[in-house]
């Protein structure tokens, strides 16, 4: 499937660059070096030292990224013999992806460059029980719209929403507390509305690749507290999904045997545990709630660390970090770990970390991440 190239005001059309070109692999790491060098650039010959291509392949490729407008010349460095070694840098703004996250209560939509630095960014408010129709509608508008304020190459559209869903066929399933969503091929109608690649996932899951790409190394879990409670989980460098999208249902495991109902129609859920203490007023209550269901992912998954997000966790962050820490820590004692062995933390990203996320799920592969 092949990019966008929209021009301002017009509808979009195919063409510009090839997408399952830019996802191969030798382009891929080449395209990862000239982002990580920065403005600075990386001359041909450290690209095929530090990629293992042959310099023919590296010429190749090279050619190709700044005949596309990707790659362009950053100055020249002194040769010990010979001529002078031309630096090359990557175009930011050459390539752009939206992010959108559809929340449960607004939808939030920016767009980035190659880098990932978002150039626009917009919010509005929406119902996501206002049925399909009202919804997608309000998708397509916020996406041409950001589409519209680039007359460069489009790679496409990245939506992150609440779960479950399935992120390889773009299928929503029973979204807790919307079950009209139950069977939607939200990406098939997105793409056949916006005529550009959609993918979808869940919305922790985008955040965890884009914190993964902005540099979280090893294995860590996100946990974030919004109008829900879910995770995202990256293991050894990858997101993991399960094989249906179902992995980081977090909100939904069992803590209390004949507590509270849960929206998911279970008893004694860490979301609703959870939402009940912030309902109430009770944070100190609400962290520890999820500090209990955090220990018990740590002791699953022996991950490095978590970290947290979403609006009630911003509402509060160190009151959350303390009580989520708290729990970690007097765990980690009765096992012989010491205090701090799996910190917390605030992830990076704020209340944009979904769409900037989702704008990943689109860049990442460009750039040879692996999603899982």
């Amino acid at each position: 499937m092949g990019c966008v190239n929209r021009t301002n005001g017009h509808a979009p059309r195919r063409g510009g660059v090839n997408l399952p070109d830019l996802r191969s692999h030798n382009t891929a790491l080449v395209l990862d070096l000239l982002r990580t060098a920065g403005p600075d650039g990386v001359s041909r010959l450290e690209l095929a030292e530090r990629t293992g291509l042959t310099p023919q392949a590296v010429s190749k490729i090279t050619a190709r990224l700044r005949e596309e407008g990707l790659a362009a010349e950053a100055g020249r460095l002194a040769s010990t013999g010979g001529k002078p070694r031309t630096v090359l840098r990557l175009v930011p703004g050459a390539g752009h992806a939206i992010g959108i996250h559809l929340d449960r209560d607004e939808l939030r939509t920016v767009l980035v460059d190659l880098d990932g630095d978002v150039v626009r960014r917009s919010r509005v408010p929406l119902d996501l029980g206002a049925g399909a129709e009202a919804v997608v509608g309000a998708v397509e508008r916020e996406a041409l719209d950001a589409a519209s304020a680039t007359a460069g190459t489009l790679l496409g559209a990245g939506v992150a929403l609440p779960g479950p869903l399935d992120h390889v066929d773009g299928v929503l399933r029973r979204i807790t507390g919307f079950p009209e969503w139950d069977s939607f091929p939200l990406r098939d109608e997105l793409e056949r509305r916006l005529e550009m690649p959609v993918v979808v996932d869940k919305d922790t899951n985008a955040v965890a690749l884009g914190l993964a790409v902005a540099g979280e190394r090893g294995s860590f879990a996100y946990l974030h507290l919004g109008t829900g409670l879910g995770a995202g989980l990256v293991l050894d460098g990858t997101v993991h999904r399960g094989a249906r999208t179902r992995a980081g249902e977090f909100g939904h495991q069992i803590i209390q045997l004949g507590g509270p109902v849960c929206s998911c129609g279970n008893h004694g859920c860490v979301e609703a545990l959870c939402m009940a203490a912030v309902e109430r007023g009770d944070v100190a209550d609400a962290a520890l709630v999820l500090g209990a269901g955090a220990a018990n992912l740590v002791g699953l998954l022996d991950i490095d660390r978590v970290l947290l997000g979403g609006r009630m966790v911003e509402s509060a962050p160190q009151e959350y970090v303390r009580g989520v820490a708290a729990v970690l820590d007097a765990r980690a004692l009765r096992e012989g770990a010491g205090a701090g062995a799996v910190p917390v933390s605030i992830a990076p990203g704020g209340a944009w970390g979904v769409a900037e996320g989702a704008a990943q799920l689109l860049l990442a592969p460009v750039f040879g991440w692996a999603q899982g």
